[in-house]
């Protein structure tokens, strides 16, 4: 029941065929991968590491990085993606709470990354740069290009990625191989991929979109992939010609919208567009159709439960709509009370699957809190759902901003600006942004204003200790934050106060 199983039957067919290009050009072919992944299992078996050990990895996108992960399922230990932007106080607190066996940094963090290592008393720490070269890279190229894939039961953890809540600490989310594998075969099927399939690879891959839903239909149906370390719209421009489908963040498309060049031209080849991570504005999927004819098909899901609806690959795709559940998925929209909603209702969103992580790590409460009694998993989303069976995301239940398609919580920037002397108070929201979907803009209440920090300096305090897409695009100084009678912050008026900011 290990995941590699099934990525392994179509890496060991037609080995010379190319599995993947960079954008330089360099080609990889099925058998390059698959010795890559097994001299990093055999490397890493060697240094003592089990099944089940986890070993975290905050690297760059490349292609070893991508052979790391899927060494990792081939020898039945855990990935422990981390983003490449986490600061030490971050990454402090995941290598404590996870404890792997193997941590692989950037060579540029490793001076930030070794004392972490050592207080959490890890054994090992290898380096991995963007061009996939570091002392990993180096210790494994005499190591055995054979290696058997170890057996893992379905229910035991392929990888683990975190995912804070609006207040406490980041809460791991155990994704078991029978995960991964239900829903990239659910994928495959639903979105139609093939071996003839060419994607365009433009995602990060320490997060599921392009870890998990971009890499899974790719590798299960035996397709090719144009890899690009990030999206730079003229590359998207100069590749998706060759390509016949691209996963992407709602500002990717924006962007190739804001591209004078961009025309159906470019498009020519392309059977699918998907997009997900982020709600897709109603206005961008009717203006990404009037300029390439391509009818975007917007999905839904998140860490704990990949992809759960998708608007379909052949039928209706509803702008602002994430359409139906998928295959083997059941989800429901109740009230606070758990009744069923009428149609059209704003309610809280369950869903129930194979695809519905195994629980939070070393988290039972938190667990049982999450889940009905009868097995369906709290979303945290509010959605609507048609008439027609189409779900639609509304709003978050839990006070979260999604900018560029990654996650946001805002008090943990609130406790960051909170640190700064003569910070009183301070609300962050999330408000509309052309570009990144939501830019995240912090209110500040001053406490002393003779020494009161500007907003240029809070902006500076705040990059020193949070990774980039957490930094306030904008700050603004208040007297005092709007409360209701409760005294609880009124953020829907903030909201609303700086909802035309990035106009």
């Amino acid at each position: 029941m290990n995941f590699y199983a099934s990525i392994e039957k179509t890496l060991k067919h037609d080995t010379d065929r190319e599995l993947l290009t960079d954008t330089d050009g360099q080609k990889y072919t099925r058998r390059d991968i698959d010795a890559q992944v097994a001299r990093l299992a055999s490397y890493m078996v060697s240094i003592g590491i089990k099944p089940g050990d986890r070993v975290s990895a905050q690297v760059h996108k490349s292609v070893m990085n991508l052979c790391l992960y899927l060494a990792c399922l081939r020898a039945g230990f855990v990935f422990h993606p981390l983003n490449a932007a986490y600061q030490s106080g971050e990454i402090e607190y995941f290598l404590g709470n996870a404890e792997p066996s193997l941590v692989v940094c950037d060579p540029e963090k490793l001076t930030m990354m070794r004392p972490l290592t050592d207080a959490a008393e890890i054994k090992h720490l290898e380096t991995m740069d963007a061009a996939g070269n570091g002392s990993l890279t180096d210790k494994i190229a005499g190591c055995s290009e054979e290696f058997a894939t170890v057996p893992r039961g379905g229910d035991d953890m392929a990888a683990l990625l975190y995912s804070s809540g609006t207040t406490g600490l980041p809460k791991g989310i155990m994704l078991s191989h029978d995960n991964l594998r239900v829903n990239a075969e659910c994928l495959v099927d639903a979105w139609g991929f093939t071996d003839a399939d060419r994607l365009f690879h433009c995602l990060p891959i320490f997060h599921v979109h392009g870890l998990f839903v971009a890499l899974g239909c790719v590798l299960l149906a035996g397709g090719t992939m144009r890899w690009a370390a990030g999206f730079d719209p003229k590359e998207a421009i100069e590749f998706l010609p060759e390509c016949t489908s691209m996963m992407g963040v709602p500002t990717y498309y924006t962007r190739l919208l804001s591209d004078p060049d961009f025309s159906p031209s470019h498009c020519s080849n392309i059977r699918l567009f998907i997009s997900g991570s982020a709600p897709l504005l109603a206005q961008t999927h009717v203006e990404f159709e009037e300029r390439t004819n391509h009818i975007i098909l917007e999905r839904y899901g998140m860490t704990e439960t990949g992809m759960n609806c998708s608007n379909p690959l052949d039928g209706k795709r509803k702008p602002g709509s994430v359409g139906p559940a998928l295959p083997g998925v059941t989800a429901r929209v109740v009230d606070d009370h758990g009744e069923a909603c009428a149609a059209g209702d704003i309610g809280n969103l369950q869903v129930k699957g194979g695809n519905v992580f195994m629980g939070y790590w070393r988290m039972p409460e938190k667990t049982a809190e999450d889940f009905t009694p009868d097995g369906f998993f709290n979303t945290g989303d509010q959605a609507t759902e048609d008439s027609d069976g189409y779900f639609s995301i509304v709003g978050r239940c839990k006070d979260m901003v999604i900018t560029g398609g990654l996650n946001v919580y805002p008090k943990e920037v609130e406790d960051t600006i909170g640190q700064m002397s003569g910070v009183s108070e301070s609300a962050v929201i999330g408000v509309p942004h052309p570009d990144f979907g939501e830019a995240i803009v912090a209110v500040v209440v001053t406490s002393d204003a003779a020494n009161a920090p500007n907003p240029d300096d809070i902006i500076a305090f705040t990059k020193d200790k949070l990774a980039n897409f957490k930094v306030p695009k904008h700050v603004s100084i208040a007297d005092v934050l709007p409360r209701n009678t409760m005294g609880k912050v009124q953020k829907k008026a903030l909201r609303e106060k700086f909802s035309t900011l990035f106009e």
